[in-house]
């Protein structure tokens, strides 16, 4: 993989989770529509794997919504972001990150982030396959 372009940085940031579009970047982060599960699933490709901390082994946008539904229904809020690094190659951007939000009942929690996105024939960035700690 080629070392990443400052642009594909600043894409796969705004697709995760940034308030603030990139004019280079047309997919955007669902999670700054209002905590909403189903603008989350559709950032993940038809076939895309979701390997969350529960061990389980989520495929599909319509997996990835129903477990993002019980996250904000047990009133996790606050995430952020910090792309540690991106490796982009040919149609697929690859992001280490560590992420961090606040419990339903205030506490701090976060870990580590994987997300592969693979380039959709408009141009947009699709999750292939997530995963966190």
């Amino acid at each position: 993989m080629r070392k990443p372009t400052m642009a594909a940085k600043f894409c796969v940031l705004d697709i995760l989770w940034n308030d603030r579009p990139q004019p280079h970047c047309k997919a955007r982060g669902a999670w700054a529509n209002g905590w909403n599960a189903a603008a989350v699933a559709a950032s993940y490709m038809d076939d895309a794997i979701f390997l969350p901390p529960t061990h389980d082994v989520v495929e599909g946008p319509e997996g990835v919504q129903s477990f993002f539904d019980g996250l904000f229904q047990n009133g996790v809020t606050d995430h952020q972001l910090e792309v540690i690094n991106v490796m982009e190659g040919g149609d697929e951007i690859v992001a280490a990150s560590r992420w961090s939000a606040k419990g339903g009942d205030g506490s701090d929690i976060g870990g580590i982030a994987t997300h592969v996105f693979e380039r959709q024939n408009d141009g947009s960035l699709k999750l292939k396959l997530h995963t966190f700690n």
